[in-house]
């Protein structure tokens, strides 16, 4: 898994535990439903870490708790 997959699956694991569509993230982010779309679709190749940050707020959880999963730990190299 490459990053941002990790960073798309992890926001469908947390909307998923939380019980929060992608619409609800997106208005408790106070981001466009589109970012959240894109960045779960893969549309967007790189989602910046303030993006990531004004997710975890919606979620109400620190970055630290955000990259706390699995899914981060053995993530593939990417600059080969």
């Amino acid at each position: 898994m490459i990053t941002r997959e990790a960073v798309a699956a992890r926001i469908l694991e947390l909307c998923k535990e939380k019980d929060i569509t992608m619409n609800g993230i997106a208005n408790l982010s106070a981001i466009p439903p589109s970012t959240i779309k894109n960045i779960i679709y893969g549309v967007s190749k790189n989602p910046g870490i303030v993006t990531i940050k004004m997710i975890c707020d919606g979620f109400n959880i620190s970055l630290p708790e955000f990259f706390d999963s699995e899914l981060f730990y053995n993530l593939e190299q990417e600059i080969k």
